[in-house]
């Protein structure tokens, strides 16, 4: 067993134009006065981090932890959710999902691929020159729009889907490799790894490549009514990032787990700020504190209620609160004694 490290916030969310949420000294002051521990940062965001250098400079990258460890912080991971998103665009999303991507590259979908792979592999270079071993991504999405099987799916359509997925994935995943970094996809509805199934088909479709991992939030399979703790069981081995994000799924008679196109506050299934949900954080600690989960535990706030400052506040002693001490010795230890073979066959009656 291992003990969890936290609290860390995932600066995504807070990130804006105002100190102190405008420069990565400003935000990694705040997020240590609030008592986190560490800062995962999203590759995407200039104010915070030029990913592209990152992955070029290793001094670049020292700096970055510089400015972190002046405020006693680790860096805990690289996010690279939106440029993950770009690697497998549906042409039905085109438009929407341009904005992720320089302006150069928008209306060319095969260029905004292409870029979106370079960023990917620079992110896993910035990795390697921070000293992770792991960064968060989406896998994008080619299938998503098929996932209520009506028009009835054509025969096949899957297995050439989660192919072109691994086909696309396979030169980061190689170089990621080289790096000694493993890539976590969020298992997240809207993309085609959405829960374990979609996770196994493309693993399947990579060769089984030991670069693809997991990146486990609980909230995503609070709204798809998916067993998150039986999911810690099947797929610890694969869980090597962590977002602690709190939801809840209290459908009616009027609406379930699509939502009726109805904005968040109105949803059935919902996120929420760290305990205003209904995930049991308690067994999801236990499991993964069992299974000898080492990683970090960092706050992902979304809520469609409670601010972003009180969920950031409230976010640090919620998760410390949660990580497990684990033990190094067994609780009955004190009645033990030491035998030896002669007693042992005594006692089960072979002597």
């Amino acid at each position: 067993m291992k003990t969890i490290k936290g609290p860390a916030i995932f600066l995504a969310q807070f990130a804006g134009d105002e100190a102190p949420y405008n420069t990565l000294d400003n935000m990694c002051q705040w997020a240590a006065s609030l008592g986190y521990k560490a800062v995962q940062i999203p590759a995407w965001d200039t104010r915070l981090i030029d990913i592209k250098k990152a992955g070029e400079s290793k001094d670049y990258c020292d700096e970055l932890k510089g400015t972190a460890a002046k405020y006693g912080l680790d860096i805990s991971e690289i996010s690279t959710h939106l440029q993950g998103q770009l690697v497998a665009v549906n042409p039905a999303y085109d438009s929407m999902f341009d904005g992720f991507a320089p302006k150069e590259v928008h209306g060319n979908p095969k260029a905004r691929t292409a870029w979106a792979i370079d960023q990917m592999k620079s992110a896993a270079s910035a990795s390697q020159n921070l000293g992770i071993d792991v960064m968060g991504t989406f896998s994008g999405s080619l299938l998503f729009h098929t996932v209520y099987p009506w028009p009835q799916r054509p025969s096949g359509l899957v297995e050439a889907g989660f192919k072109e997925l691994a086909d696309r994935w396979l030169p980061i995943l190689d170089h990621a490799k080289d790096c000694g970094v493993e890539v976590c996809y969020e298992i997240h509805p809207g993309e085609d790894l959405h829960d374990g199934v979609t996770f196994e088909r493309f693993l399947a479709a990579t060769g089984n490549h030991s670069s693809a991992k997991i990146l486990y939030d609980p909230s995503h399979f609070v709204l798809q009514q998916l067993d998150y703790l039986q999911y810690i069981d099947f797929y610890h081995e694969y869980i090597r990032m962590f977002h602690v994000k709190d939801a809840e799924f209290n459908p009616n008679g009027k609406s379930g787990v699509y939502g009726g196109y109805q904005d968040w506050v109105d949803r059935p299934g919902r996120f929420r700020s760290l305990g205003d949900g209904q995930v049991d954080f308690r067994s999801i600690f236990s499991k993964l504190s069992q299974y000898g989960y080492d990683g970090w535990a960092v706050l992902e706030w979304e809520c469609c209620i409670k601010s972003p400052e009180q969920g950031a506040a409230e976010g640090a002693p919620f998760i410390a609160d949660h990580i497990i001490e684990v033990t190094e010795k067994t609780f009955d230890d004190f009645a033990g004694k030491d035998t030896d073979e002669k007693e042992l066959r005594n006692i089960l009656g072979l002597d």
